[in-house]
C-alpha cells in the first residue's frame, strides 16, 4: 500500500500523521542490498526491511527500480512503499536550472516526503543496490535527513566485488592500488588514470562506453581489460572488454583492469616479436609526486627495470618484477642490456632521473638502437618533469622568457665548448639552467662559469642554487653571481642564472620570488 492509499482510507490524504508530544521520530535507514542477487543481501538488511514501517526506492520514470526487485521478497503488503521517481535520468530537461537543478528540486521533494513520515514516527528504509554510500542514490536523502534524525547506514556487497568474484579474478595484490573511476569522467582524465592505475573498475558505462573503451585503448590497457554487465543478476555477461559491442552495454555494467600481479602468473608467456619493448621513463627530479600517469603506468607494466641505482630506489618493488641497478657511469652498456632483454621478449624500462631526453638515458638507448641487432626493438620515451622546471617553480618563474640549458659536466665534451656556449648564451641574455655543476673530483667549473658569465651579466644578478628539489633535503637559495660560491654546489644542485631582465623581490608575506617578464623592453 503507498502512503497515498493509506492516508486516503484513513480520511488524512494531505497532512501526514504529526507526532505525539511524547513520541519521539522514526529512524531513518540506508540499506545496502548487494549488486543483484537478493541471497547477498545481509542479514541486518533483511532485519530493517522486516521492521520498517516504510520501504522507499529510486527508480527511473518508467517505474521499475532494481533495488525492489531485489528486496521484493521481503517487502510486505503493510508496508509503506514510496516510490522516488527521478524526473530525468541522461535526457535533457527544461528546467530553468538545468539537469542539475532538476535533480536537486527533485532530492528536495523526496526528503521532504520521508522527513513526514519520520516526524510521523514511522521508521524508514531507503533501500539502495550495491552499498548505500558507493555512488549509491539514498547518500543525497541522508545529506539532507540524518542531521535531524537517528539515522543507521547498512553496509551491502558492491558491483565492484561482485564483478571480481564473477571474473574469478583478484582486484589487487600485495601493495596495488585499486582505482575506482565513474565512466562519466573526459576521455583525456579517464586515460592518464588507467594509464596510472595498478589495478582498475571504471563504473556507470552505457553511453559513455565508447569513451571508456578508447581510453582503455590510448592507454594500453585493452588487453587486460574484462567486462562484466549486470553481475550476480538474470542477464549477467562477463567476458573480454575488447569483444563488446558499443550498443549493447547498459549503465549497470562495469570494466574491470584487474590485479598486474595476479594477471602475469596467469598468462601464457607471449612470443618475443609479440611484447618486447624498452620504455625510457623519466621519474621527475624526486619521488612519486612529480611522476607522471603514464610514467607510473609504465614501470608497473614492465617486466625488467633497468637503471642507475639511486633512479631504480625511486620505484616501488613489485612482486615478479627483475631489477637491474648499475653504476652511473655505465650509459652505453645499461641501455645496450635493456635492448637485450627486449629482444628476448621482456618489456623493460630504463629508468632515469628528470626528462630521460635531458642530459640522460634517452640519448644512450636510441644510440645503441640505431645499431644492429636493436634496430627492430621498439622504443618508446616517456617525459619527466625536468631539474630546471621543478627548480623554477620552486624560485617563481626565473625561466618564464627565452632560457638555455648547459650541462657543466667536462665528462663528454671539452671544458672550451661549455665555456663558448656560456659566453654565447650570456651575450644573447638568456636565462640559463646550468646541470652537473660540480661533483667530488670536479670542483672548478662553477668558479670558472660564474666568471665567463660576469663577462655580460652584471654582478647583482640572481642565482638560484636549487638542491634536491622534492627530496627530504631541499634547499632553495638566491645569490648574487658575484657571490657565487663553488664549495655550496654539488651534483645534486642546479643553478638558475637570470638575464637582465630578472627581477628578484620580496614580497608582503616574507617571502622571496625571482622572475623573468615574458615582455621584453623595445631598443
Amino acid at each position: 500500500m503507498s502512503v497515498s492509499e493509506q492516508q486516503a482510507s484513513s480520511g488524512a490524504a494531505d497532512q501526514p500523521a504529526a507526532p505525539s508530544p511524547e513520541r519521539s521520530t522514526g529512524r531513518l535507514y540506508g540499506v545496502g542490498l548487494g549488486p543483484g542477487d537478493p541471497s547477498l543481501m545481509t542479514v541486518r538488511a533483511v532485519e530493517i526491511i522486516a521492521g520498517a514501517d516504510v520501504v522507499a526506492y529510486h527508480s527511473a520514470r518508467h517505474g521499475r527500480s532494481i533495488a525492489r526487485s531485489i528486496a521484493a521478497g521481503h517487502i510486505r503488503p503493510d508496508h509503506i512503499e514510496e516510490a522516488l521517481v527521478y524526473p530525468v535520468t541522461t535526457e535533457s530537461t527544461d528546467h530553468p536550472g538545468g539537469y542539475r537543478g532538476a535533480l536537486d528540486e527533485f532530492y528536495e521533494a523526496a526528503a521532504a516526503r520521508l522527513a513526514a513520515h519520520l516526524d510521523a514516527g514511522r521508521t524508514v528504509a531507503v533501500i539502495s543496490e550495491g552499498d548505500p554510500f558507493f555512488y549509491g542514490s539514498y547518500q543525497h536523502m541522508h545529506k539532507r535527513l540524518a542531521h535531524r534524525y537517528p539515522t543507521e547506514v547498512v553496509p551491502g556487497v558492491t558491483s565492484i566485488s561482485a564483478a571480481a568474484a564473477r571474473l574469478g579474478t583478484p582486484l589487487t595484490e600485495a601493495d596495488e592500488v585499486l582505482t575506482v573511476l565513474p565512466g562519466t569522467l573526459p576521455e583525456e582524465e579517464l586515460t592518464a588514470r588507467l594509464s596510472a592505475a595498478d589495478s582498475a573498475v571504471v563504473m556507470k558505462l552505457g553511453r559513455t562506453f565508447p569513451s571508456v573503451r578508447r581510453a582503455l585503448e590510448r592507454s594500453g590497457r585493452m588487453a587486460e581489460a574484462r567486462y562484466v554487465e549486470r553481475a550476480t543478476m538474470t542477464g549477467e555477461r562477463t567476458g573480454a572488454l575488447a569483444d563488446v559491442d558499443d550498443d549493447t552495454v547498459p549503465y549497470f555494467s562495469v570494466a574491470v583492469v584487474p590485479s598486474r600481479i595476479a594477471s602475469a602468473s596467469g598468462q601464457p608467456e607471449l612470443a618475443a616479436a609479440d611484447r618486447g619493448e624498452v620504455v625510457v621513463v623519466g621519474t621527475g627530479p624526486a619521488g612519486p609526486r612529480w611522476l607522471t600517469p603514464e610514467s607510473r603506468g609504465a614501470l608497473a607494466a614492465a617486466d625488467d627495470l633497468v637503471g642507475y641505482t639511486t633512479y631504480l630506489d625511486r620505484v616501488p618493488v613489485r612482486p615478479g618484477q627483475r631489477r637491474h641497478p648499475s653504476d652511473n657511469k655505465v650509459e652505453s652498456e645499461r641501455a645496450e642490456f635493456a635492448l637485450e632483454l627486449a629482444r628476448r621478449g621482456r618489456r623493460v624500462a630504463v629508468v632515469s632521473g628528470g626528462d630521460p631526453g635531458i642530459f640522460a638515458m634517452a640519448t644512450a638507448v636510441l644510440e645503441v638502437a640505431s645499431e644492429e641487432p636493436y634496430r627492430a626493438v621498439p622504443v618508446r620515451v616517456l617525459p619527466g618533469v625536468t631539474a630546471a622546471n621543478a627548480a623554477a617553480a620552486r624560485a617563481g618563474a626565473p625561466l618564464g622568457h627565452d632560457y638555455a640549458v648547459i650541462s657543466l659536466s667536462d665528462r663528454l665534451k671539452p671544458w672550451e665548448v661549455i665555456a663558448e656556449r656560456l659566453r654565447a648564451a650570456a651575450a644573447a641574455d638568456l636565462a640559463l639552467a646550468l646541470y652537473n655543476p660540480g661533483s667530488r673530483s670536479r670542483t672548478w667549473q662553477v668558479g670558472k662559469a660564474r666568471d665567463v658569465l660576469l663577462e655580460h651579466r652584471a654582478p647583482d644578478t640572481p642565482v638560484m642554487l636549487a638542491r634536491d628539489i622534492g627530496g627530504p633535503e631541499e634547499s632553495l637559495r638566491t645569490v648574487p653571481l658575484v657571490d657565487l660560491d663553488p664549495a655550496q654546489v654539488d651534483m645534486r644542485t642546479i643553478l638558475l642564472v637570470g638575464s637582465s631582465l630578472t627581477r628578484r623581490v620580496r614580497r608582503d608575506d616574507g617571502t622571496e620570488t625571482v622572475w623573468t617578464p615574458r615582455r621584453y623592453p623595445e631598443r
